[in-house]
């Protein structure tokens, strides 16, 4: 039987925070739920660091070491060590992102590369993870979307982005190391699973090592994945899929408008909801063909999954099924799971202070306007403060 109670286990949860990374979180979320504040805040910081005014320090001893495992792989190394030793794996994510040029894009397939053969030697870190516009230029992507011809220089700079992609694949395929690739914006997207399902065409014959990533509140993506499937049948490979809710929708929604096309998103939350959990249940329903990496701070639809992976009797060690959090956020997700059996691992960024803001302020963003989510990590951490205090 299911414990309907796991998520509520606050020591289990925040096991390695120390009373001041508690007091630390606690007062971070509470900033987090003023929603004008972030407004203001993330301006700030912004403008703070267009300016080099003297605040990298403050950000690296709040927001930054809370929701980043640090500036470098070697930085990520104890926070790693850490979360293993609650049987919690780690994707470090180099969040580094809107690079334009060859050398950038070169210089985060090395680090990319990099991260692999560092996964080879630790256990702890079994996935590796890239978006892909750390590869290429987004307009590039969208050009290819929308079918229209590249010039040759194009073609050869797109050659260059499937050669990237190439060397990750083939490297993790030889140091059996999964890799995800994520999803981003919908006008881009069509380019990029062309470009991922080849490359799982090429490398998981026998063993899924590719993953994509669904971005569910796309009401368009069951389809697409059930189209896939047939494919992968038909061709002889299997398929590795990430989902998530996704994280445009409000530039989703605008540009769709001022475009004037139908939007790709989901007409709200609930039917969002409802995409993610079908799409979750039907992939549970076809384990032998896809594999999945869950990546969801939601409780029911992390509930729902325990029930079906019960329901078809899958072990909790199949590596199969993987349940993903980000760092900083849903402890009492990831660590009750990893607590009970199941397949857990943290998304770490890392990268330099000034790089990783942007990532840094789409957190900040996120949690003022996902409802509930910010006032459940509160009172999840009031909760253990009060536990700890008697």
């Amino acid at each position: 039987m299911l414990d309907y109670s796991i998520f509520e286990n606050t020591s289990t949860a925040f096991s390695l925070k120390s009373d001041s990374e508690l007091e630390r979180a606690y007062f971070l979320f509470k900033m987090i739920s003023m929603q004008p504040l972030v407004r203001i805040g993330t301006a700030a910081t912004n403008f703070a660091l267009k300016a080099n005014l003297p605040v990298e320090g403050l950000i690296r001893s709040t927001v930054f070491d809370h929701f980043c495992g640090g500036v470098n792989e070697d930085d990520c190394l104890h926070v790693i060590d850490k979360l293993f030793a609650k049987h919690v794996s780690s994707v470090l994510d180099y969040s580094v992102e809107g690079k334009e040029t060859k050398d950038q894009f070169d210089n985060a397939l090395k680090k990319i590369l990099k991260i692999i053969h560092f996964s080879d030697e630790k256990e702890a870190m079994p996935i590796v993870v890239f978006k892909p516009t750390a590869f290429g230029r987004l307009y590039l992507y969208q050009k290819k979307t929308e079918g229209i011809e590249l010039t040759k220089e194009e073609q050869e700079e797109w050659n260059r982005i499937e050669k990237r992609y190439d060397a990750v694949c083939k490297l993790a395929k030889e140091k059996d190391v999964e890799v995800l690739i994520d999803a981003e914006e919908s006008w881009m997207q069509d380019a990029v699973d062309d470009l991922v399902e080849e490359m799982m065409r090429k490398y998981n014959t026998d063993k899924t090592i590719v993953y994509s990533t669904l971005q569910l509140y796309r009401w368009d993506r069951m389809d697409y994945l059930k189209k896939l499937k047939e494919r992968a049948e038909k061709g002889g490979f299997t398929i590795g899929m990430k989902i998530v809710r996704g994280a445009y929708m409000e530039k989703e929604r605008e540009r769709a408008e001022e475009k004037g096309y139908c939007s790709p998103i989901c007409e709200n939350k609930k039917a969002t909801d409802d995409n993610f959990n079908e799409t979750l249940s039907y992939i549970l329903h076809n384990l032998n063909e896809i594999s999945v990496f869950i990546g969801t701070h939601n409780e029911e639809s992390s509930y729902l999954a325990m029930e079906l992976m019960e329901k078809y009797s899958i072990s909790k060690e199949d590596n199969k099924v993987w349940f993903g959090q980000l760092y900083g956020m849903s402890d009492h997700i990831s660590f009750n799971l990893a607590a009970a059996g199941y397949n857990v691992a943290k998304y770490i960024p890392f990268g330099p202070v000034k790089d990783v803001m942007p990532y840094l302020i789409r957190r900040a963003e996120e949690n003022t306007s996902v409802a509930g989510q910010t006032n459940r990590e509160l009172s999840l951490l009031k909760t253990e403060r009060k536990r700890r205090k008697l």
